[in-house]
């Protein structure tokens, strides 16, 4: 079956709308305002790792053909624990809850009697209401491509393009100058800005939605699977990039409106300058939007990759669970899963980044396992120290890591991965050798 240019756009807003959650929203405008009048260099590095990190996870995922083929380039027994550490981290471990606690921080919050928003009942009902909504729309997942493709996403960037447009019919201000690292390499401090979205893990998780659904609309044949996949990561990546550019462009702007702590006052500002307190109202709702679509994605990936992975366990008896379990943990209070959680991200993200150029670079190390292998220990290993060095020790450890090349900018994974991969390469030149030396005596 072949797709036409419609359906692969459905399926390009299905992805972005999966990606496009409250964190999203918030990271570009407080980029814009910090990096001033080098807004421009400064988004050019948050789209190389914001948008290029998540889109080559997906093409790495679809050229490979899944994400569980290219785990057992690594080691079956990878293939098993790995999966399972990136499905509750950005599953019910985290991101599900916390796209809930922020729909309600941010579209219910500013409209409810200050009671009520004092009080646990308000936050339980609407994460109850919120969850329940979202497990019902995550119970046939072969529809999503209508729900996001023809409804959700056209509201969401409809939302935003208004916005867009009303800022340059009331310009909100002009770009001031730079602060702290912006001024001095701001390209740089965009791509390290981008890098802590972390989107690269939800790449990864999201390609067995895409994959699913693409069979489930008749796409039978893996070369075709995996070149749609392509095509619709590279069109969830061309409208992240477009709504980072205008987020970006906002934040720089808003200078005026006064320095904020976050991304979500740089928002309510420039909302409010914008639209009054109708602002309020309108920002709630993309907010809202956002949140929720990103739930249901997220729902939706986990419980197929549960479901493959406990078959006795239903699809939808995992959607359930987890609407629960998200409702539940959002509810407890997310300071202490963030303690828990932000560790566990930090330690398998690098995993995830090397594991993604690995994927790409499959035909020109040829499978190799011991390169697979070697990459994937070396970097596991820094990993798993450096998240016993901050969490157990106190970094007392620090001293000895900031050797490694911009380990404080949280990238030195890059020099384990690279001793991996001359190892690697080393170990499948011996294996090499001593086979060519057995059958050559």
């Amino acid at each position: 079956m072949n797709f036409s240019a419609k359906q692969i756009i459905f399926i390009s807003f299905m992805l972005f709308s999966m990606f496009f959650g409250a964190g999203n929203l918030i990271f570009p405008p407080f980029l814009g305002q910090s990096a001033g009048d080098h807004i421009w260099l400064a988004l050019a590095g948050f789209i190389v790792s914001a948008v290029g990190l998540p889109i080559l996870g997906v093409i790495a995922v679809a050229k490979v053909g899944s994400l569980n083929e290219l785990n057992l380039r690594v080691h079956p027994l990878f293939a098993l624990i790995f999966p399972f550490l990136i499905y509750i981290a950005i599953g019910p471990g985290l991101a599900i809850p916390r796209a809930g606690s922020l729909a309600f921080e941010m579209g219910a919050v500013p409209f409810l009697p200050e009671n009520l928003v004092e009080g646990p009942i308000s936050l339980l009902l609407y994460s109850i209401v919120f969850f329940g909504l979202a497990a019902w729309l995550s119970m046939y997942p072969s529809k999503l491509i209508s729900l996001f493709g023809k409804l959700l996403t056209p509201i969401l960037l409809t939302l935003i393009a208004i916005i867009f447009v009303k800022s340059l019919m009331d310009p909100i201000g002009s770009f001031e100058s730079p602060v702290g690292n912006y001024q001095e390499n701001p390209l740089f401090q965009g791509i390290l800005e981008g890098y802590l979205t972390m989107d690269a893990l939800a790449a990864l998780a999201f390609g067995i939605v895409i994959a699913n659904t693409l069979t489930a609309q008749g796409v039978l044949d893996s070369k075709k699977k995996s070149r749609y996949m392509m095509y619709a990561g590279l069109g969830a990546g061309l409208l992240l990039t477009m709504i980072y550019l205008i987020l970006g462009y906002l934040g720089a702007a808003s200078s005026s409106l006064g320095q904020a702590e976050n991304g979500a006052i740089i928002l309510s500002n420039i909302m409010t300058y914008l639209f009054g307190q109708s602002g309020t109202l309108l920002l709630g709702i993309v907010f809202t939007l956002a949140c929720f679509c990103v739930s249901i994605g997220l729902i939706t990936s986990c419980s197929q990759f549960f479901s493959n992975a406990i078959p006795k366990v239903a699809y939808k008896v995992w959607v359930v669970i987890l609407a629960v379990l998200s409702t539940a943990i959002a509810n407890l209070g997310l300071t202490q899963i963030l303690q828990i959680s932000v560790p566990i991200l930090g330690m398998i993200y690098p995993i995830a980044i090397v594991l993604i150029f690995l994927g790409l670079l499959d035909d020109i190390i040829k499978r190799n396992p011991y390169i697979y292998g070697s990459v994937i220990g070396f970097v596991a290993l820094f990993s798993v120290l450096d998240t016993i060095n901050k969490v157990f020790l106190d970094s007392k450890w620090s001293g000895a890591f900031e050797i490694l090349p911009y380990y404080i900018e949280g990238l030195g994974w890059i020099i384990p991965a690279l001793i991996g991969l001359v190892v690697g390469y080393f170990l499948g030149w011996l294996k090499g050798s001593s086979s060519v030396m057995k059958t050559n005596p």
